[in-house]
């Protein structure tokens, strides 16, 4: 009976902490959108459309008079968002790419030795700090790509519309894959190695390669866990701020795919990036509006981003074989 409420208490207790949980997440999104609304009535759905120069728009909204009848709110925020779905997207497709062979390397190819060290030091790579990325970035790599990628006939090309000096589109993707690599190849792993080995053995022992097998059946049987591992990773590339703040160039410009190989080249500031390059803003109103405004977006995207990551995930499992 003191069992039976001993386990009554606790039940209770972790329920009430699990809705505290949940009471403070609501909270945080109500709080957001409630001072993110202004922004999105005053310009309705314009402010996800394309207005001219975002960054000029920006400067407006900081300027605004002190008094509230006169609040500028008006910005076109498209150049942002469409930066922010670029880098995530391209970053998150190379590295799925990336986790999956990487994974299947650590599971059935790697040496014992070599395999007792490449784990640790995968998971040591997920847990660095995004500044210091941001540093081997600003430091390293984008001299390196203004040196060797960015010419002087590259340069003159876009020269009235914006400079290229090396922090780009390019340099921000690859950084933020290499970021998001290590998350994605420890869940992979983990997935990877809940598959019965018989299943992959037998298909061995039937004539086919381990790397068929591996590709035809261990990958297939972990993909609701590579797609909860891209779905993570998309998260986090939507929400990182200081890298990229630091390496992509920080201007509010959409790169276009019909400038060629330019395109990777040409420099782009994604939703997190702008808030934390103008959080000294907040206390202007409406420029603080429009700041939590962006935070609304990636809020609202992130949200969809997992409500379509348990859905594809609920879909696959009906291709899973369980044990």
């Amino acid at each position: 009976m003191s069992a039976t409420r001993e386990d009554r208490r606790v039940g209770l207790t972790l329920g009430a902490l699990s809705s505290l949980v949940l009471l403070l997440i609501a909270g945080m999104i109500f709080f957001v959108l409630e001072k993110a609304w202004p922004s999105f009535s005053h310009n309705g759905l314009s402010w996800f459309g394309a207005k001219g120069e975002v960054d000029a728009q920006l400067t407006e909204i900081f300027n605004s008079p002190a008094d509230p009848n006169n609040y500028v709110y008006t910005i076109g925020a498209w150049p942002l968002i469409y930066a922010t779905a670029l880098v995530t997207f391209l970053s998150v497709a190379l590295a799925t790419v990336f986790s999956v062979l990487s994974a299947i390397f650590i599971v059935e190819f790697a040496p014992d030795r070599l395999r007792r060290v490449l784990e640790p030091v995968v998971r040591l790579l997920a847990a660095v700090p995004s500044v210091i990325y941001g540093l081997i970035g600003i430091l390293v790599i984008v001299p390196f790509v203004a040196d060797h990628f960015v010419t002087e006939g590259a340069r003159e090309s876009v020269r009235f519309v914006i400079q290229l000096d090396g922090t780009s589109l390019a340099v921000a993707t690859a950084i933020l894959t290499v970021m998001i690599t290590p998350i994605m190849i420890a869940i992979i792993v983990d997935a990877l190695r809940t598959v019965p080995q018989g299943w992959t053995q037998g298909a061995v022992a039937l004539g086919v390669n381990r790397w068929r097998a591996m590709r035809t059946i261990a990958v297939r049987t972990a993909r609701p866990a590579i797609v909860a591992a891209a779905v993570l990773a998309s998260a986090r590339a939507l929400g990182e701020a200081i890298m990229l703040s630091m390496v992509s160039g920080s201007v509010g410009f959409a790169p276009n795919p019909l400038d060629g190989y330019i395109f990777l080249l040409e420099p782009a500031r994604p939703l997190a990036a702008t808030i934390v390059d103008n959080a000294e803003g907040l206390s202007v109103v409406p420029f603080g509006q429009t700041l939590y405004a962006f935070a609304a977006v990636l809020l609202v995207s992130t949200a969809m981003l997992s409500l379509g990551g348990w859905y594809a995930r609920r879909a696959l499992r009906k291709y899973t074989v369980t044990r």
